[in-house]
């Protein structure tokens, strides 16, 4: 049986006869959604925690309103998702010249003209002011206060004059934040740098984990960060366990997103008896594998499926290298990854997280990328390079001999594999 595994905009095949003992761990496969935008429209006017979005709006007499979307890494149809919503806006009285969209970007680069147009459609950049967050500008962004566990929080200047916010996302696993979508847009979407490094620090608690909510220091500030900053209303959609459209959310930033995180949680937690010797796994295609800092999710979550001393084939285009310069900067400049642990243990940084996060897998598992890049600057990651999979493949077989146990994870990037568990419980 072969299976095709995404790989930048492409696929690479894999004959699973080649491999001794396997298993393909996907989540759970959603029924699809025959009509994406009669579903956004429908949650307009029926969301979860709130009155219809034409009716909220219309009741604070908004007439600024600000639309948070995704940058390029971050998947969002926004082809269907945006008519509906600003046709209501239209519906209540909104003119398109006090419409502006902000481009939750974090710490991410901006986006460029021609992506900004492949995200959100021509007729949004002709029509709307679009403009990308920056999370360095000091003039665009407003202090709000201090959150729970002592971060200041700064949150761009336009989300915050707006009359109405409408924060838009995609929600789905997160290695230390619990999940994306929701509370995400205003931090680490829209806020500045200080405030999103603070709160990212908090990653190093234990209930700082992947579907994990309860206790969960950094979800907590950004619940807190997204009600001080004054989100209205939310439309998120949810991905299923093979990456497809599961469902839409809208209403209420607590109420959608919590109804959304019980969809998603029911699709993509999936038990597997033990862990194995071998995880071969798909970052998911482009934009999750447009540079390692995407594709280090995938890393993580098929590093739960993983034995210690076991192997992780990662097949990952990257064709933006690492993709963070602070990131590419403590994984090329150590020696070791002892010097990541000493210089993360030392202070926070930004980007750095990335590292500390992709050589606490490292430690104990060898990583075998299958990816664009040159093989000598992979090395200096500390990963094994491999120029196709069937090289990859060969590597594991020279080292493993023919009776090794491997799981195959098409869509690593969003699968959480629950070893011995049934359930996200389990993961807490």
């Amino acid at each position: 049986m072969v299976i095709d595994l995404k790989y930048g905009r492409s696929q690479v095949p894999l004959d699973l006869d080649r491999l001794p003992r396997a298993q393909v761990l996907t989540g759970r496969e959603a029924e699809p959604l025959p009509d994406l935008r009669g579903e956004v429209l429908s949650r307009l006017k029926r969301p979860t925690g709130s009155r219809s979005l034409l009716h909220e709006v219309r009741h604070k007499h908004a007439r600024k309103v600000a639309i948070i979307v995704n940058d390029i890494t971050r998947p969002t149809p926004y082809a269907d998702i945006l008519p509906p919503i600003l046709e209501e806006l239209r519906e209540a009285d909104i003119s398109d010249t006090n419409v502006t969209f902000v481009v939750a970007t974090g710490i991410h680069r901006g986006m460029t003209d021609e992506e900004l147009r492949l995200v959100l459609g021509d007729e949004v950049c002709d029509t709307y002011k679009v403009l990308n967050h920056d999370c360095d500008c000091d003039a665009s962004l407003v202090h709000l206060g201090q959150l729970s566990f002592g971060t200041q929080l700064y949150v761009n200047r336009t989300v915050i004059e707006a009359d109405f916010v409408i924060a838009t996302g995609v929600i789905a696993p997160h290695y230390f934040a619990g999940f994306s979508g929701g509370r995400k847009a205003i931090l680490p979407g829209v806020s500045g740098r200080h405030t999103i490094s603070h709160n990212h620090s908090l990653m190093t608690s234990e209930a700082a984990a992947v579907c994990n909510l309860d206790g969960n220091p950094v979800h907590i500030e950004m619940v807190e960060a997204a009600h001080m900053a004054g989100v209205d209303f939310i439309v998120n959609v949810v991905t299923d366990g093979v990456g497809k459209l599961a469902a839409v959310v809208a209403g209420n930033v607590d109420g959608a997103w919590l109804e959304g995180v019980g969809i998603c949680s029911s699709l993509v937690v999936t038990p597997v008896d033990r862990q194995v010797d071998v995880a071969i796994a798909s970052a998911g295609g482009f934009p999750k594998d447009i540079n390692i800092y995407q594709a280090q999710k995938a890393v993580d979550n098929a590093n739960r499926a993983v034995k210690r001393g076991g192997t992780i084939v990662l097949l990952a285009e990257c064709p933006e290298g690492c993709g963070e310069p602070t990131f590419e900067e403590w994984m090329t400049s150590a020696r070791s990854l002892d010097d990541i642990f000493r210089r993360f243990g030392a202070g926070f940084e930004l980007g750095g997280h990335k590292a500390y996060s992709l050589a606490r897998v490292l430690r104990d598992k060898e990583v075998i990328l299958v990816s664009s890049l040159n093989e000598a600057f992979v090395r200096g990651l500390f990963l094994t390079p491999a120029g196709s999979l069937d090289d990859a493949l060969r590597l594991v077989e020279s080292r493993r001999g023919a009776a090794y146990e491997s799981i195959v994870m098409p869509c690593a990037g969003i699968v959480v594999p629950v070893p011995g568990g049934d359930d996200a419980e389990d993961l807490q």
